[in-house]
């Protein structure tokens, strides 16, 4: 059951990043439909506009849609002014990217994939952070909620090396914002998700069968963990979630 939050939810305003697909889109929907505004960043304005469309007519003046590569630095920068421009300020900043490649192995893990995931899962979502920290430091108010993994809390085949280095980091990041903000009235939260059925599936070396995807976590799962987190009371929260499939795939 949601719990009241801090201010009144028609006042409050979330950056989601990854906004275009997967679980940022269903973050995006869960919050608009909650009666937040909500501004949705992703590296596809297409892709962004695909999630508009999914909007009702009557939550769609409370999205925005800002286009971001986070692998440019200037462009985070924007992001997180244009944000904070929207409302005055900026209430909650959900990290929802992220990237794999197909050649992840360590036996086959090339220098430039390792950099492009580890650009968009980490160095991307601390540079957007140190972005929006200055405005919620300002109110003396804020929520950043991290969508890491599971293979950031213990490493696993299927996930290949990059990717958990960059979630292990996403995991670290979390506990250290929670460490220097918290006396700001700065929290973090950092979903640990099992395997969900989303569009990065595709970057897997092999496709998992219809029947694995049919016992996997949805995006919607993971964006009801999100709207718990940033619905708690101001007083308090939860650190970390760990969010797995009841009925694993075993075959």
């Amino acid at each position: 059951m949601p719990m009241p939050a801090a201010r009144p939810s028609s006042r409050l305003l979330a950056l989601v990043t990854g906004a275009g697909s997967g679980v940022g889109r269903a973050t995006t929907l869960r919050l608009l439909r909650g009666g937040w505004s909500v501004a949705a960043s992703g590296r596809r304005p297409e892709t962004l506009r695909e999630t508009a469309a999914l909007v009702p007519v009557a939550q769609r003046a409370r999205l925005h849609l800002l286009p971001c590569d986070l692998a440019d630095p200037a462009a985070i920068s924007r992001l997180a002014a244009r944000a904070g421009r929207i409302a005055g300020r900026l209430d909650a900043l959900v990290n929802a990217a992220g990237h794999n490649i197909p050649r992840r192995s360590l036996e086959v893990l090339s220098p430039e994939d390792y950099r492009a995931v580890m650009a968009a899962n980490i160095d991307g979502v601390l540079a957007l952070v140190q972005a929006v920290l200055p405005a919620m430091r300002g109110a003396g108010q804020g929520t950043i909620v991290n969508v890491g993994s599971e293979a950031g809390r213990q490493a696993s085949a299927k996930s290949g090396a990059a990717y958990v280095i960059s979630k292990f980091g996403l995991t670290g990041l979390t506990q250290t914002i929670n460490a220097e903000e918290r006396d700001r009235g700065i929290r973090a939260c950092c979903v640990f998700p099992g395997d969900i059925d989303t569009p990065l599936l595709a970057k897997r070396p092999a496709a998992p069968p219809p029947e694995a995807r049919a016992r996997m976590l949805r995006a919607e799962d993971i964006a009801e963990c999100i709207w718990f987190a940033l619905s708690l009371p101001a007083r308090a929260n939860v650190e970390e979630i760990l969010v797995r499939p009841s009925r694993p795939w075993t075959g």
